[in-house]
């Protein structure tokens, strides 16, 4: 039961890293002091989905599955979770650079939009 519970709590803190990923520049509106740690977290997403790795949090709930009983799975988490839900087939290379590059593209639609405001303040 523990291990089940730490894998399920892997799974929440995977879950949560990727969304603030994806997100994390609208929290850096609010919160500036967090800027480099966004920006390290979206470098950490592009370089596992263009290099085709897998995050070190997913080897590790798979090994909390096992000690707990359950099976593991293959592949990544973006693979396994990310996939069931958006993608019916594998998760291909060129989808991950296509991953990969939306991060990147969101990220700068947010920074560009955090930029301009700022910018737009200081010539008031």
């Amino acid at each position: 039961m523990i291990y089940r519970i730490g894998a399920d709590t892997i799974l929440l803190l995977h879950l949560t890293f990727t969304l603030f990923t994806v997100l994390g520049g609208l929290l850096v509106l609010r919160r500036p002091s967090l800027l480099w740690v966004h920006l390290a977290a979206v470098l950490w997403g592009v370089v596992i989905e263009w290099a085709d790795w897998i995050c070190p949090l997913t080897p590790l709930e798979n090994a909390l599955r096992v000690q707990g009983g359950e099976a593991g799975y293959a592949g990544g988490f973006i693979d396994h979770y990310v996939s069931l839900l958006l993608y019916p087939e594998n998760l291909t290379i060129e989808l991950r650079y296509l991953l990969g590059l939306g991060l990147v593209f969101i990220n700068l639609t947010i920074y560009g939009y955090i930029f301009l405001t700022r910018r737009h303040r200081k010539t008031l």
